[in-house]
C-alpha cells in the first residue's frame, strides 16, 4: 500500500499543516473571531452572526474541532463551544516559526 505523501514530512510540519488548513476558510476565521469575543456560546449564537445556514456553520465547527482549535461541551441537548487555549498557543508558535524561517520581510529578492 502506498505511503501517504503527508507522512513523508516531519510530525511538527504535519501538525502545523492541520492547524493552517483549518484556518483556510473565511467562515472559520469569522467563527474564531466570534469565539474570541465570548467566553463560550452555542452554535445558534454563531449562526446568527454569520451569513450561512446552521448546517454550514456546523460543518465549519466540526473542522475547527478536528484541528483542536475549539472545544465543544455538551450542555443538555446543545453543544457549548469555546476556543482551546492550549492549541491556540501551538498555532501561534507554528506561525512564528514559519514567519521567522522566511526572514520576513528582509532581503527577499525573487526575480
Amino acid at each position: 500500500m502506498p505511503q501517504a505523501k503527508v507522512e513523508l514530512f516531519e510530525k511538527e510540519l504535519q501538525a502545523s499543516a492541520v492547524l493552517f488548513k483549518a484556518l483556510g476558510h473565511p467562515a472559520r476565521l469569522a467563527i474564531l473571531n466570534f469565539l474570541a469575543g465570548t467566553n463560550s456560546c452555542f452554535m445558534g449564537d454563531i449562526s446568527k452572526e454569520l451569513p450561512l445556514s446552521r448546517t454550514t456553520v456546523n460543518q465549519h465547527l466540526d473542522e475547527l474541532k478536528k484541528a483542536g482549535l475549539i472545544q465543544g461541551h455538551v450542555s443538555g441537548i446543545k453543544t457549548n463551544y469555546c476556543l482551546n487555549p492550549a492549541v491556540l498557543v501551538k498555532l501561534k508558535i507554528a506561525m512564528e516559526k514559519l514567519i521567522n524561517t522566511m526572514n520576513c520581510c528582509g532581503n527577499i529578492n525573487c526575480k
